[in-house]
């Protein structure tokens, strides 16, 4: 059957084509049980389990391909959104991919502040939002700012230091490249990661695309959180359960014949775990242990 044909029957979701954010959106799709085999000649694939097509696009792309309802779903950073100015739902943050949209100025230079930028030059590959963000610093329409917005596609930390610009607007995840570069920053346009994006007109079938999101949320929360389980005496409840109140309450189960202990299970925030074991022991829970999550629903 033509290739065309099996799209029509298919919810299109929209993953980034390379990169970082591929092999982050990968590990979301595997967790989420949406079975794929990608050639390596094709931006297309089709899984194998659920009527999902995946299409893989450059992330800046992908925004108007959700916008536009070409695409009922997608993966892509908040940064692309906004810079698209695409009107789309952002239901869940994938919580990767996350840096900062920064003004950046050459170290020990003249410019201290982003007001003394107006009516300079400004570099960078984020040109919409960097016209936005001056624009309103100035108090006026982007067509009116005296600030110069120039593009450039690449190498972006290098204009400062051939003359091109006066500063630079770019992403910056650690600060390493722009410290190198002879960099720092002085103000914040956007905070950005990868989240996943809808389209308010999907064309696809609505129930499968919210059970994707129910999977998606499960592989989120088993990756913030950890299953504890301990047993405790029933009067050192009060303390213990205030320490793991779980994501709505832990669940009790009474051990021993005596009626005096219970068996506690919650889920805990898996960077805390140390520190929460820890204060269990301390309180007085025995039998203490903790499990991964590989994926769960809430």
């Amino acid at each position: 059957m033509d290739l065309v044909n099996h799209l029509t029957d298919r919810l299109l979701f929209a993953i980034p084509k390379k990169g970082r954010l591929y092999q982050k959106s990968v590990e979301i799709l595997n967790g989420s049980d949406i079975k794929f085999h990608r050639s390596q000649r094709l931006d297309i694939a089709l899984s194998t389990n659920l009527p999902v097509a995946l299409i893989f696009l450059p992330a800046a792309d992908i925004p108007m391909f959700v916008g536009e309802g070409k695409c009922d779903l997608g993966i892509t950073g908040v940064d692309q959104v906004r810079e698209a100015n695409i009107d789309v739902d952002l239901p869940i943050d994938l919580q990767f991919g996350s840096c900062k949209l920064q003004v950046q100025v050459p170290n020990n230079g003249e410019f201290t502040k982003p007001e003394q930028l107006v009516g300079k030059t400004i570099v960078s590959t984020f040109t919409n939002l960097t016209k936005r963000y001056f624009a309103e610093l100035e108090g006026v329409s982007e067509d009116k700012m005296t600030t110069k917005v120039k593009y450039v596609g690449g190498s972006v930390e290098a204009s400062c230091a051939l003359g091109v610009a006066d500063a630079i607007v770019d992403l910056v995840e650690s600060g390493e490249t722009m410290r190198a570069a002879g960099l720092t920053d002085i103000a914040t346009v956007l905070d950005t990661s990868a989240h996943l994006i809808q389209s308010k007109h999907p064309k696809g079938d609505l129930e499968l695309i919210e059970t994707i999101k129910s999977r998606i949320e499960g592989v989120m929360t088993a990756q913030r959180y950890v299953y504890c389980t301990y047993n405790a005496a029933k009067i050192s409840l009060p303390i213990l359960l205030a320490i793991t109140p779980g994501r709505k309450a832990p669940t009790l189960t009474n051990v021993g014949d005596d009626g005096e202990w219970v068996a506690v299970a919650a889920m805990i925030e898996k960077n805390k775990k140390g520190a929460i074991m820890d204060e269990l022991k301390k309180n007085g829970a025995t039998d203490i242990i903790v499990f991964d999550i590989s994926n769960c629903r809430v």
